[in-house]
């Protein structure tokens, strides 16, 4: 996203991370709770996050003026930071991917160290089958 999308709404103007770590934070929750907002606020915010349109690009694209699209952008913002302060889908999503790369790489390690310490073919499949499930957990 340029600067000057930054400024017009998030005013910041000096280009630091934290403009784009809040455009990535809305991203996310609108893969969550995108269905929750109006078809109109989704496609707006869909148009300014994911497709990097400027606020003029939309404005001219949905047939509505650049304030209106900020203001839909702003009010959708908030809603989608609603939604995850009551329901924290988001939050227990990326704590569920942390549990699982865990577990993986405990798996991992108990490979190892049978692999070290007589390599019993029981230990050895069982952690297999932890690492195959951790990983079809994560790709669904």
């Amino acid at each position: 996203m340029g600067t000057v999308k930054k400024s017009a709404l998030h005013g910041r103007k000096d280009g630091s991370d934290r403009g784009v770590a809040k455009n990535l934070e809305i991203s996310f929750l609108l893969d969550f709770y995108g269905d929750m907002l109006t078809d109109k606020q989704r496609d707006v915010v869909e148009l300014y996050y994911n497709e990097d349109l400027s606020l003029a690009e939309i404005a001219a694209h949905s047939g509505i003026t650049r304030q209106g699209v900020r203001d839909s952008i702003k009010r959708a913002e908030g809603q989608l930071l609603e939604y995850e302060d009551r329901l924290h889908l988001a939050a227990r999503f990326r704590s569920i991917e942390k549990v699982l790369s865990a577990i993986v790489e405990e798996a991992g390690q108990i490979e190892k160290l049978n692999d070290r310490y007589g390599g019993a073919p029981e230990i050895e499949r069982s952690a297999q089958n932890i690492i195959r499930l951790a990983n079809k957990l994560d790709e669904d």
